[in-house]
């Protein structure tokens, strides 16, 4: 039976009883290119609980585990950052999905603002979340989270607006100023504590001043990275750096 420090590490939608089946492209994954075998241990995990389980069997189209322990996750922040990033050009939401999920995030939803470049058709909509969804999954084996945060579907700014409305705290970073970040009153939270803050970044050029504006009488909290001008790749990893370390999640 082969059993390393840093067991490999899967994630299944939920798990019910004492066996975990995993189907599809990480079945395979198992027996092909990692080349484990009946007995080995691997981590899966569901809803922010780790299982450690054996292999029972393996084929390519899937393999049960059973269950030897489950411990709730402890590389989840107890504080859920949810990302609202304008989208910016090229691929440039490729780093910033694989960099926010090992910052913490729990959610990212792409909006198109005023100053979005890229806008891609309804049609084209789907593949993007696709891949957004596979860098999020690959990013959250990578930094050991105990959860996949979701890309979500495309949203505009007014829907963006409602849904920062619903938000325990919210901050849109501004690149004309606002007061610092670390001044709001963000604060540690305790265990158990369900708090929900809502980030929202602009693309390249930032935001309309009519956007700002309109975030500012939704009670929005407009808010300054600094003095110096931030790449739009750049400002949400920031921000999100600085929201996990004044809630005592870094």
């Amino acid at each position: 039976m082969t059993l390393v420090g840093n067991m490999p590490r899967f994630f299944v939608d939920s798990v019910s009883g004492d066996t975990i089946t995993i189907r599809g492209n990480d079945a395979y994954h198992i027996g092909r290119s990692l080349r484990m075998r009946i007995g080995d241990i691997i981590t899966v995990c569901a809803d922010r609980v780790e299982y450690r389980a054996k292999i029972l069997s393996i084929s390519d189209k899937e393999v049960v585990c059973d269950v030897l322990s489950a411990e709730k996750s402890e590389n989840e922040p107890i504080v859920n950052v949810v990302l609202y990033q304008a989208l910016p050009k090229s691929d440039k939401m490729d780093l910033i999905v694989q960099k926010a999920v090992e910052l913490g995030v729990y959610k990212i939803v792409p909006v198109i603002t005023a100053r979005c470049v890229s806008r891609p058709a309804k049609s084209g909509y789907e593949k993007r979340v696709e891949r957004y969804n596979k860098i999020a999954l690959e990013a959250a084996k990578q930094s050991g989270r105990g959860y996949v945060p979701e890309v979500t579907n495309f949203i505009s700014f007014e829907e963006c607006l409602d849904e920062l409305k619903e938000c325990d705290e919210s901050f849109m970073c501004y690149e004309k100023g606002g007061v610092s970040l670390s001044k709001t009153g963000i604060a540690p939270v305790s265990e158990g504590e369900e708090k929900t803050i809502g980030l929202f970044i602009g693309c390249e050029g930032g935001f309309e001043s009519h956007e700002a504006e309109s975030c500012s009488q939704a009670g929005v909290t407009v808010v300054s990275l600094g003095p110096r001008i931030l790449r739009c790749e750049t400002a949400p990893l920031a921000a999100l750096s600085v929201i996990m370390s004044l809630t005592g999640n870094m």
